[in-house]
C-alpha cells in the first residue's frame, strides 16, 4: 500500500501523522493490559479485601492459562484483519471487546470475572497484531525512517505499561473493583483518540489484504463464531458448576499441547515441506531458537505472578507512612526498558561497525544468562525470607533489570530472526510458531509460580537455584553452539 500521509506538510516530526494516532491507541491499550494483569495474581490470592482467596497454584495456573491464550489469539486475530475485516476494523473492534472485558471484571461475580478475562483474550487477539501491522503500512518498504517509526511506537506501548500498573495499583488499594474499571477507562480513551484521529492513518489497514467472496466470508463467519460461542458457553458451564474445571489440569494440559504443537509442525516442516538443504539448515536454527524463547518466557513471566507475590508478602513496602503499592513494582520492566533500550541500540550499531555484533544465538544465549542472574539474585531475597525476615525492594529492583536486559538481548531479536532465516513461503507460519513458543512460555511460566509453596519458605532459595540452572545452562549450551548455528544459518546451497 502507499505510504498513508505524504509530503512535508503530512509529516509530525518527520514521521508520518498516523503515527501519533498508533502510538497512543497502543498507549492506552497497553495502558489496560498490564493495569489488570497487575491487578489479576493479587486479586485471585486475596482473602481480606474482596478477593477470590485462591491458593497461589490455582491463581498462577489461571494466570499463565491467561498469558498463553493472550498470545494464541494472535494468530487468528491477524487472519480475521487479513481476510475478512483489514486492520482498522479490527483493532476498534478489538478495543470495544478489551473495554468491555474490564468493566465485566469490574462486576463482583465470579462469572463477571472469567467472562471479562475472556473477552480481555479476545479483544487483546484482535487489537494487538493489527496495530503493528497498520504501522508497517504508513511506511514505504524501502522508506529509511521506518526503523525509527517503529521505535517510536514501542516507545508508546512501554509507556502505557509503565503507567497502568501505577494507576490502577492505586485505586485498586481503595477496591480491587476501581482498579479494573480504571483499565477499562484507558481503554475507552484509547478507542476514542482513535476513532477521532484515524484520517491521519489514510488509506492503512482499511481493507483486508485479500477480498474474500461472500460464501467464504459466511462460512468464516460460522466458524468464528461458533467457537467464540463454544468458549462462552463451556465458560459458564463450569461458573455454575455443570462442568468440573481444574486450572492445574488445564494448564498442564494446555502446555503438553502446545509442546506437542511445536514439535509435531516442526517435524511436518523436515518431512514434508519440501524445504531445500539451505532452508532445512536454517529451519534447525529457528527450532533451536523458538524453544530458547520458551524457556526465558517460561522464567520471565514470573514477573506478574510468583514475584508480584513476593512483592505482596515478603518486601519491606513502608516509606514512612507511605506504603508502595504491590503493583508499582511491575511498572520497573517497561521503565528500565525506556532507559535501557536506546543504549542496546547504539551498542549493537558500534559492534557492528567493528564486525563484532553476536548473531542471533548468541544473543539469545546472553538473554538467557541475564535471566538467570536475575534470579540469583531472588535466591539471595529467598534465603533471608526463609530466616524469616523481610527483604528490601532493592532485591526485586535489581532482579527486574537483570530480567529487562535479558528481555532487550533476545525479544527484538526474535521477531528479526524468525522473518530473515525462513523460508519465504513459512514467514507467517514461523511468526505464529514465536506467539505458540511464547503461549508456552507463559502456561509454564503459571505452572512454575504455583511451585513456590509458603508453608516451605526454606525450599525458595533451591527453588530458584533449580531456574538459574535451567536458563544459565541453556544460554551456556546456547553460546556453544552459537559459532555451529551461525554457520548452518549463512551457509549456501
Amino acid at each position: 500500500m502507499s505510504v498513508a500521509v505524504a509530503g512535508p506538510s503530512g509529516d509530525l516530526f518527520g514521521h508520518p501523522r498516523g503515527l501519533a494516532t498508533l502510538f497512543f491507541t497502543e498507549m492506552w491499550e497497553r495502558f489496560s493490559f498490564y493495569g489488570m494483569q497487575a491487578l489479576l495474581v493479587l486479586f485471585m490470592t486475596d482473602q481480606a479485601r474482596g478477593g477470590f482467596g485462591f491458593s497461589d497454584q490455582i491463581a498462577t495456573a489461571i494466570y499463565g492459562l491467561y498469558g498463553a491464550f493472550a498470545f494464541l489469539v494472535a494468530l487468528p486475530g491477524g487472519w480475521i484483519a487479513d481476510r475478512l475485516w483489514g486492520a482498522r476494523r479490527a483493532i476498534f473492534v478489538g478495543g470495544i471487546i478489551i473495554m468491555c472485558g474490564h468493566f465485566v471484571l469490574a462486576v463482583e461475580s465470579t462469572a463477571a470475572f472469567f467472562g471479562g478475562l475472556l473477552l480481555v483474550v479476545l479483544g487483546t487477539g484482535l487489537l494487538k497484531p493489527n496495530v503493528s501491522a497498520v504501522v508497517g503500512e504508513l511506511y514505504a518498504p524501502n522508506d529509511p525512517r521506518r526503523d525509527a517509526g517503529f521505535t517510536v511506537f514501542y516507545m508508546g506501548i512501554n509507556l502505557g505499561a509503565v503507567l497502568g500498573p501505577l494507576v490502577c495499583g492505586v485505586l485498586a488499594t481503595y477496591n480491587w473493583r476501581y482498579g479494573f474499571a480504571a483499565a477499562g477507562v484507558g481503554m475507552l480513551a484509547g478507542l476514542v483518540q482513535f476513532r477521532l484521529m484515524q484520517g491521519h492513518l489514510g488509506s492503512s489497514g482499511l481493507v483486508p489484504a485479500t477480498l474474500p467472496s461472500e460464501p467464504f466470508r459466511v462460512r468464516s463467519w460460522l466458524v468464528i463464531g461458533t467457537v467464540v460461542a463454544a468458549a462462552f458457553a463451556l465458560l459458564w458451564l463450569g461458573v455454575n458448576g455443570l462442568v468440573e474445571f481444574d486450572a492445574l489440569w488445564l494448564a498442564r494440559g494446555t502446555t503438553a499441547v502446545l509442546a506437542f504443537g511445536t514439535f509435531a509442525y516442526f517435524g511436518y516442516l523436515f518431512a514434508a515441506g519440501r524445504l531445500t538443504a539451505l532452508e532445512r539448515r536454517r529451519v534447525i536454527v529457528i527450532l533451536v531458537l523458538v524453544l530458547a524463547s520458551a524457556v526465558f518466557w517460561a522464567g520471565f513471566e514470573q514477573f506478574g505472578s510468583s514475584l508480584n507475590l513476593f512483592a505482596e508478602r515478603y518486601t519491606i513496602r513502608d516509606l514512612g507512612a507511605f506504603e508502595i503499592p504491590t503493583t508499582w513494582f511491575q511498572s520497573l520492566n517497561p521503565l528500565f526498558l525506556i532507559v535501557l533500550a536506546p543504549f542496546y541500540s547504539m551498542f549493537w550499531v558500534w559492534l557492528a561497525r567493528r564486525h563484532l555484533e553476536p548473531s542471533a544465538p548468541a544473543k539469545f544465549a546472553f538473554g538467557l544468562i541475564l535471566l538467570g542472574i536475575g534470579f540469583i539474585v531472588m535466591m539471595g531475597a529467598a534465603t533471608l525470607v526463609a530466616a524469616g525476615q523481610q527483604v528490601w525492594p532493592t532485591w526485586l529492583v535489581f532482579t527486574y533489570l537483570f530480567h529487562t536486559m535479558g528481555e532487550l538481548a533476545l525479544s527484538p531479536v526474535g521477531l528479526s530472526a524468525m522473518t530473515t532465516l525462513a523460508p519465504r513461503r513459512f514467514v507467517g507460519q514461523m511468526m505464529g510458531m514465536w506467539f505458540l513458543c511464547t503461549a508456552l512460555g507463559s502456561a509454564v511460566a503459571g505452572l512454575v509460580a504455583g511451585s513456590f509453596d509458603t508453608e516451605a519458605l526454606e525450599t525458595w532459595p533451591r527453588q530458584y537455584l533449580h531456574i538459574v540452572l535451567i536458563t544459565v545452562g541453556c544460554g551456556a549450551v546456547l553460546l556453544l553452539l552459537a559459532r555451529p548455528l551461525r554457520r548452518l544459518a549463512a551457509s549456501r546451497e
